[in-house]
């Protein structure tokens, strides 16, 4: 099987992770409504790790289908191949591709249960491979590499029962989709197929019930807005740093950072530098168990192996007058997290994580 891990990306949003994949003759992501519901922009990461944003233009919540257009991705995408004469019968091998549970890129294979397989009024590719969360908007792909089927859900309380929207219906939907203005935000009314661009309960053509919630925009907490203000100090994007409900994870050099809360009391960010060398140990631990060698307000430490710059505070000071300096605090962790790991791999010889990005 042909490798077409750089077509398909891992979706990131202020609530989780999903997948989505390119095509290329409509320059289009293509993904589940509900990996980015609530969102009008979304980061898309490839293969690399590295980040670009791109713009919710088109969803259909009934269908589940979402499509995203980017000016910021990388030049040599290639594409999901979508046929309509894709042959899908019943016991055909299949291979469901993405980022299940947020992991890194992973295919898993099975075969299709059934070719047809209605639920809720609606018909489905149904497989016994493996889906889990994070799968949701990826590509299921035939031994060719060609599409047969959008990843929607699986039964939660059933083992290898997986679901796909039939490539006919996702190429249908493509074909519907012709907006005048190509680039804004559209949702579509699954009964008359009627682009709406403004909040409505109630389609203006066919009367068809629309869920005003698709027009809306998820409200970030005061704790995820204080976060993302200290990315903004460092001249990052926030959407490109979230990974989640008040959780952030981004490289604004070579090392990672995560951003989260702790025990629920705690906000804490830190990044997993390098891992420990092979041999004596002593002069390294001893300096890094020397704090006056770090600059307050940061600390080291080792955990599994790995040494880790970190900055801890509690959430009652950012409503205080200390909120000032919390967010100087981190916005220059990154600068201080690249300069100690190239600093500990010169120095003592210590690899560098895996989670880092080495250009």
């Amino acid at each position: 099987m042909k490798d077409f891990s750089k077509a398909i990306f891992k979706i990131m949003t202020s609530t989780g992770s999903g997948t989505g994949f390119y095509v290329a003759d409509r320059d289009i992501f293509i993904t589940n409504h509900h990996v980015i519901a609530g969102e009008k922009q979304v980061a898309l990461q490839g293969q690399n790790r590295r980040r670009f944003l791109g713009d919710v233009i088109y969803v259909n919540n009934e269908l589940d289908l979402a499509f995203i257009r980017s000016e910021q991705k990388p030049a040599d995408v290639p594409t999901i191949t979508l046929n309509a004469d894709t042959p899908i019968e019943s016991l055909q091998k299949i291979y469901v591709h993405g980022f299940p549970f947020g992991m890194p890129y992973t295919i898993t294979e099975g075969v299709i249960s059934s070719p047809e397989q209605l639920v809720n009024g609606r018909k489905f590719i149904q497989t016994d491979a493996a889906v889990n969360p994070g799968n949701s908007g990826g590509p299921m792909l035939s031994s060719e590499g060609d599409l047969i089927a959008v990843t929607t859900s699986k039964f939660t309380q059933a083992d290898n029962v997986g679901f796909g929207i039939p490539v006919k219906q996702v190429l249908q939907e493509l074909a519907e989709f012709k907006p005048d203005n190509p680039n804004s935000y559209h949702v579509k009314c699954d009964s008359c197929s009627l682009l709406l661009t403004e909040k409505t309960e109630f389609c203006p053509h066919c009367g068809n019930d629309i869920d005003p919630v698709v027009f809306e925009h998820y409200d970030s907490s005061h704790f995820a807005n204080f976060v993302e203000d200290s990315l903004n100090l460092m001249g990052l994007n926030p959407i490109l740093a979230r990974a989640g409900k008040d959780y952030w994870e981004f490289h604004q050099g070579s090392a990672l950072i995560r951003i989260f809360v702790f025990k629920s009391n705690y906000l804490v960010a830190t990044s997993p530098l390098n891992r420990l060398p092979k041999g004596d140990l002593k002069e390294l631990l001893t300096y890094i168990l020397d704090k006056k060698q770090v600059n307050a307000p940061y600390t080291l430490g080792i955990s599994d192996n790995h040494i880790y710059v970190s900055y801890r505070v509690h959430l009652s000071d950012i409503f205080s007058e200390k909120n000032d300096a919390i967010k100087k605090a981190l916005s220059e962790l990154p600068k201080k997290a690249d300069e100690l790991d190239s600093f500990f791999n010169q120095k003592y010889n210590c690899p560098h994580s895996a989670e880092a990005i080495q250009d």
